[in-house]
C-alpha cells in the first residue's frame, strides 16, 4: 500500500506540472503583438488616452498586466510609430512608465530627467511628438521619496547636479519643521509642487503645445506614483 501511495503521489505530481505547463504554453500563446496604428491614433482623445493610462496603472497594481509580445512589437513598429501619449518622468530606476501604465512597445514617448523637469529640450520633444507625431496626451509623472527633490531641498551641491536641481522649487510654506530632506511632509509637498509647477510650465512656455491644448487636441495632465504600492495618483 505505500508503495501505491507513492507511485499515486507521483503521478499527480507529474499531472500537476504537465497542467502548469500547459497554462505557460497557453500564456505565451495569447501574448499580443498588436501595436497602435495611424487610424487608431487619429481616433483618440485627450480624455481616452488618460483612461487607458488609468486603466494600465490598474492592472500593474493588480499584477493582472496585458501581455506582450515583444519581438512581434518590435518587428511591427519597425516602420513606423504612432504612440498615444509622452510621459516626463524622473531618472529613477524604480519607475519605469511602460510597466506603470502597462504599454508596450510604440505606445508612449518617454522623456526622462532628474526631477521630471521640462527645459527647452524636453519641450522640443514633446511639440514634435505631440503635433508632429500625433500623441494626445502629456504626462508629468513625480514619484515618492524622489532623490532630486530631496537635493534639492538639501541644496546639494555637485557638478552638473548643482544647476540641475535648480529648476526644483522648494517652497516651505504651510509646512512646519525643518527645511531637510528629512522632514517627510515637505518632501512630499515638493514632490507634489514640482509636478503641478512642470505641467502649467510646459503650455506657458511653448505656444505649440499651448494652441494644440486650446484646440482641444492635447491635454497635460500631472501624476505621483507611491513607490510602496505602484499605484499612479493623479493630481487635479
Amino acid at each position: 500500500m505505500p508503495q501505491f501511495n507513492r507511485s499515486f503521489a507521483c503521478v499527480a505530481s507529474l499531472v500537476a506540472g504537465l497542467a502548469a505547463f500547459s497554462v505557460g504554453c497557453a500564456s505565451t500563446q495569447t501574448k499580443t503583438s498588436a501595436v497602435v496604428t495611424k487610424d487608431q491614433q487619429a481616433a483618440m482623445t485627450p480624455d481616452s488616452v488618460l483612461a487607458d493610462l488609468k486603466a494600465g496603472n490598474k492592472r500593474f497594481v493588480a499584477g493582472k498586466t496585458v501581455g506582450y509580445d515583444l519581438r512581434g512589437q518590435v518587428k511591427a513598429t519597425a516602420g513606423g510609430q504612432f504612440p498615444k501619449a509622452i510621459v516626463l518622468s524622473c531618472l529613477d530606476s524604480r519607475v519605469p512608465p511602460e510597466m506603470v501604465f502597462d504599454q508596450g512597445i510604440g505606445d508612449i514617448f518617454v522623456g526622462r530627467v532628474a526631477g521630471n523637469f521640462e527645459n527647452v529640450d524636453m519641450l522640443g520633444s514633446m511639440e514634435f511628438g505631440t503635433a508632429a507625431a500625433g500623441s494626445k496626451l502629456i504626462v508629468v509623472l513625480g514619484h515618492g521619496a524622489c532623490g532630486a527633490v530631496k537635493g534639492a531641498i538639501d541644496d546639494v551641491k555637485l557638478g552638473n547636479l548643482t544647476p540641475t536641481l535648480a529648476n526644483i522649487n522648494v517652497n516651505t510654506a504651510g509646512v512646519s519643521g525643518e527645511r531637510s530632506s528629512s522632514n517627510t511632509a515637505l518632501v512630499d509637498k515638493v514632490i507634489e509642487d514640482n509636478v503641478r509647477q512642470t505641467v502649467a510650465d510646459i503650455t506657458a512656455r511653448s505656444e505649440v503645445l499651448a494652441g494644440l491644448v486650446r484646440d482641444g487636441k492635447l491635454k497635460v495632465v500631472g501624476a505621483v506614483y507611491n513607490m510602496e504600492t505602484g499605484k499612479v495618483d493623479w493630481l487635479d
